[in-house]
């Protein structure tokens, strides 16, 4: 039987991932990282390890021990909580002591590198779950006005500029004027600071850094960012066509339609 090794972050989407490798036949053995990683994912793997995050030698010695066939990542780590939760092993020090720079696609590269020196190869777990991406225009609720659109536009053009400096993953934008730009706060912090200054209304996009390695980090979207949304009174979301996931979509789509939020495949 094949044998996924699965490095589990924070979201549903780790849940997903399990879900759709065992409808697969796959069996499953999880990494989950404490403080992050949702208990639920326990009854739905066949083994799962907890760690704290940067015990990289660690999941090696677990995913070799299980003679994986193959590895993923799935789900993310909060930033603005690592220092409470980062404790890093030997390994990921001399690891980390290699990357120029401390963006999170350096570094999940950097740790798929590990994963790979030990013949282990990380897949992209996305292909295993049918219908998960974002396709183009409308995809649910009321078809966006033209400055909705124009705001989309701009929303899009600020994170294809800013990208590279690995800011800029979401951004809002209310009547043509950027009101927030995510970074190390994360989405959710980033989109009530900008509803904070402009009230109801905002659109919303979030996207791929420009050269992401959409193996190990994926805009994703899903019922809790609809939850967030309707809260703050928000108009449009857009996510990149072809390359955003949409997690739980029935679930997503159904809160949606219901609530007077857009969502809106942008290009592809």
């Amino acid at each position: 039987m094949r044998q996924l090794g699965l490095i589990a972050g924070n979201g549903i989407f780790p849940l997903e991932v399990a879900k759709a490798a065992h409808e697969r036949g796959i069996r499953i053995i999880a990494v989950a990282h404490r403080g992050e990683t949702k208990p639920e994912l326990e009854p739905l793997v066949d083994e799962i390890t907890w760690v704290k995050v940067g015990e990289v030698q660690r999941i090696i010695d677990v995913f070799k021990a299980a003679a994986v066939d193959e590895a993923a990542m799935a789900g993310g780590i909060a930033r603005a909580r690592l220092g409470d939760s980062f404790a890093p092993d030997a390994r990921a020090l001399k690891m980390l002591g290699r990357v120029t720079r401390l963006s999170d696609d350096a570094v999940l590269r950097a740790l798929a590198g590990e994963i790979e020196a030990e013949g282990i190869p990380m897949i992209d777990p996305v292909p295993m779950i049918p219908g998960a991406l974002a396709g183009s225009g409308r995809l649910a609720g009321p078809e966006p006005n033209d400055a909705q659109l124009k705001d989309l536009a701009l929303a899009f053009a600020v994170m294809r500029a800013l990208g590279a400096f690995d800011v800029g993953q979401a951004v809002a934008i209310q009547n043509g004027v950027v009101a927030a730009i995510e970074a190390v706060e994360g989405t959710d912090a980033a989109l009530r600071r900008a509803a904070n200054l402009t009230g109801a209304g905002l659109v919303v996009a979030k996207a791929a850094k420009h050269g992401q390695d959409l193996r190990f980090d994926r805009p994703a979207i899903g019922p809790a960012t609809i939850e967030l949304l309707i809260e703050l009174r928000a108009a449009v979301l857009g996510v990149e066509a072809g390359q955003a996931l949409i997690l739980e979509r029935k679930r997503t789509f159904a809160m949606v339609e219901s609530s007077g939020v857009t969502i809106y495949g942008y290009g592809g």
